[in-house]
């Protein structure tokens, strides 16, 4: 069974993905300030990037996306908002967050806790615009 066809269960809600993206700030903040962990610290910093343009994809279209490439969702986000094209060359680097944090590999990430940081903050940026876009729009829609 090939693996679109066993993913059933993703929510359709975008805020459903949004709180999911607000965890894995929370925990990736707690990393850092720690200074621990530093793979799970960039996962989690991928994680929410990820979520937070599938909720911003899933809001705009009614369409859940599939997929982790963040240079492909950010190209999917900016069709509706040319907002998210401005974090496209931040992007080669946080798909290498997806994999590379969570399996040895040959020539792994080098993951130092100050670009960490500044990955931590794209990701609060993009979280930030996303809920900025979908709440106004959801305000707009009650007035």
């Amino acid at each position: 069974m090939s693996r679109r066809g066993s993913r059933t269960g993703d929510s359709r809600h975008y805020y459903d993905w949004l709180e999911f993206a607000a965890e894995d700030l929370h925990c990736a903040d707690m990393l850092l300030d720690r200074r621990q962990c530093p793979a799970a610290a960039g996962f989690h910093c991928q994680q929410a990037i990820e979520k937070a343009l599938k909720a911003f994809v899933l809001y705009r279209t009614g369409s859940h996306v599939d997929g982790h490439n963040i240079t492909w969702l950010c190209r999917q986000a900016g069709r509706y908002d040319e907002t998210f094209l401005s974090w496209l060359d931040k992007t080669p680097a946080l798909n290498r967050l997806y994999i590379e944090t969570r399996y040895p590999a040959d020539m792994p990430v080098q993951l130092d806790f100050d670009w960490l940081r500044q990955v931590y903050y794209t990701a609060e940026e993009i979280y930030d615009s996303v809920c900025g876009t979908v709440y106004a729009g959801a305000d707009a829609e009650e007035d």
